[in-house]
C-alpha cells in the first residue's frame, strides 16, 4: 500500500511537471505563431496542471485524521476530484469551441505553419510518452486513470493539430490558398466538439461512484 501511494504521488508530480512544460511551450509559441489551436493545446495543458495539483492535494487530504475516523468519506475524495476534473475540462472545451467559431466569423487566422509543424511534432511525441508512462499504472487508482485519460486526450488532440497544420500548409500552396486561414479555428472546433464527451463520461462515472459510496454509508 505504501509503495502504491508513493508511486501515485510520484506519477502525479511527473504529470504536473510535463503539463507545465507543454503549457509554457504551447501558449508562448501559440501567440508567436498566431495559432488559436496551439494556444488551445497549451491552455489544455495549463488546466491539466491545475487539476493534477488538485489530485496531489487530495492525496494529502485522505491522510487527514478526520477521514481516518470516517473511511467512507475518505473514499468519496477520489471520485469527487475526478468529477471536478471532468467538468473543468468540459468547460474549457466549450469555451474553445466558442472562440474558434468567433475566429471563423471574423475571417479566420493566418498561422506560421513552419513553426506550428515543429511544435506539433514535439508535442505529439511528448504527450504520447507521458500517456504511456501513466497508463501502465492507471489501474492503481481513479486519479491515475483520470490522469492517463487527460494525456490520451492531449495526445490525440496534438496529433489532430499536427495533421491539420500539414493540411493548412498544403492548402496554402494550392489553388485553395484562401481557405488556409480557416484551418486553424476549424481544428479547434473539431477537437473541442469531439473530445468534450470524454471528460463528460469521466464525470458521470465518478458521480455514479459517489452515489454508490453514499448508499453504502447510509446502509450502515
Amino acid at each position: 500500500m505504501f509503495r502504491s501511494a508513493v508511486s501515485e504521488k510520484t506519477l502525479l508530480s511527473f504529470s504536473s511537471f510535463s503539463s507545465f512544460l507543454f503549457a509554457l511551450l504551447g501558449i508562448s509559441l501559440g501567440f508567436w505563431a498566431g495559432s488559436l489551436v496551439i494556444v488551445f493545446d497549451g491552455a489544455y495543458s495549463l488546466v491539466s496542471l491545475a487539476l493534477t495539483l488538485v489530485s496531489l492535494g487530495s492525496l494529502a487530504l485522505r491522510k487527514h485524521p478526520v477521514f481516518e475516523e470516517q473511511p467512507n468519506k475518505a473514499l468519496m475524495i477520489e471520485p469527487a476530484v475526478v468529477a471536478f476534473k471532468g467538468l473543468a475540462i468540459s468547460a474549457m472545451c466549450l469555451f474553445s469551441f466558442g472562440s474558434a467559431v468567433l475566429a471563423i466569423v471574423n475571417g479566420g487566422r493566418d498561422v506560421d505553419t513552419g513553426l506550428a509543424l515543429v511544435f506539433g511534432l514535439i508535442n505529439v511525441v511528448g504527450c504520447i510518452a507521458t500517456y504511456l508512462i501513466l497508463t501502465r499504472a492507471s489501474k492503481q487508482s481513479l486519479l491515475l486513470d483520470a490522469e492517463a485519460k487527460q494525456w490520451l486526450m492531449d495526445s490525440v488532440i496534438s496529433g489532430a493539430v499536427l495533421l491539420g497544420f500539414v493540411v493548412a500548409m498544403l492548402l496554402s500552396k494550392s489553388a485553395y490558398a484562401a481557405f488556409a486561414v480557416y484551418a486553424d479555428p476549424a481544428m479547434v472546433i473539431i477537437a473541442s466538439a469531439y473530445f468534450v464527451w470524454v471528460p463528460l463520461k469521466m464525470t458521470l462515472r465518478a458521480l455514479n461512484q459517489l452515489n454508490s459510496i453514499r448508499k453504502l454509508e447510509f446502509s450502515y
